[in-house]
């Protein structure tokens, strides 16, 4: 079965809004798995726009399951996962001002830069997945630096599904026999919903894990978060 690990930024998004700690990301995040998930991820920016860097130290003391810590690592997010040394870390290419992640790695262009972050990381026992899009070549150039997994980009598939959903997984079934070809794990993020994430999961082989946050916790303002997460468990079982 493939895991869910709940993206929280959204959260701490809501909770920066007006200052305090209401609501409280750490008891969410605890709610969380209490309800199901099997992961916890979260995304620090540098400019701390929802997860702060403490929140991350917060939340490493406390979560239970699969903690990943995904971001752009610079010198202060490395030295943040090197402190906390969570069960995953996530390569994310992001810009600066970048609103959300909107594209992976080229994992040829940036192979030396790729490869020393994953030694550092590995070094730590820390498991190392890059971001990237799918295209087997990006899944290759991934496994030539020594990454354990790769996440497949999603969102291409999430805004042409309505269209031709066949046509849209198409890409992410090639990339993912790729990934199986070489012996890497398989992850996968970013746009995916109640409406697209049983077809995704059912037609990508070896898919070991999704990290859902935006449409997860928008459906929970209907739904309630404790229901919203058991109603992706079972797109996923």
């Amino acid at each position: 079965m493939t895991r869910l690990s709940v993206n929280i930024n959204k959260i701490a998004t809501i909770r920066n809004a007006r200052g305090g700690n209401n609501p409280d990301l750490v008891m969410v995040a605890l709610d969380c798995e209490r309800f199901g998930a099997q992961g916890i991820t979260v995304h620090p920016r540098p400019d701390e726009r929802h997860i702060r860097y403490q929140d991350v130290l917060d939340l490493s003391n406390l979560v239970t399951t699969e903690f990943n810590i995904e971001g752009n690592p610079d010198e202060r997010f490395i030295e943040l996962v090197k402190r906390v040394k969570p069960a995953q870390v996530t390569l994310v290419p992001d810009a600066v001002d970048a609103i959300t992640s909107n594209a992976g790695w080229d994992t040829i262009t940036h192979a030396d830069h790729l490869r020393a972050l994953v030694n550092t990381f590995k070094a730590d026992g820390i498991r190392v997945s890059i971001f990237v899009d799918a295209d087997e070549r990006m899944v290759e150039g991934a496994k030539a630096v020594g990454t354990d997994r790769i996440e497949l980009y999603t969102e291409p598939y999430a805004a042409h599904y309505t269209e031709n959903r066949e046509a849209a997984v198409a890409p992410f079934v090639q990339a993912a026999l790729k990934a199986q070809e070489l012996g890497l794990g398989l992850n996968a993020g970013h746009d995916l919903s109640l409406e697209n994430l049983r077809f995704f999961a059912e037609n990508v082989p070896g898919l070991d894990e999704v990290s859902i946050g935006h449409a997860l916790i928008c459906d929970a303002l209907y739904f309630g978060l404790e229901n919203t997460i058991q109603m992706y468990l079972r797109e996923l079982a």
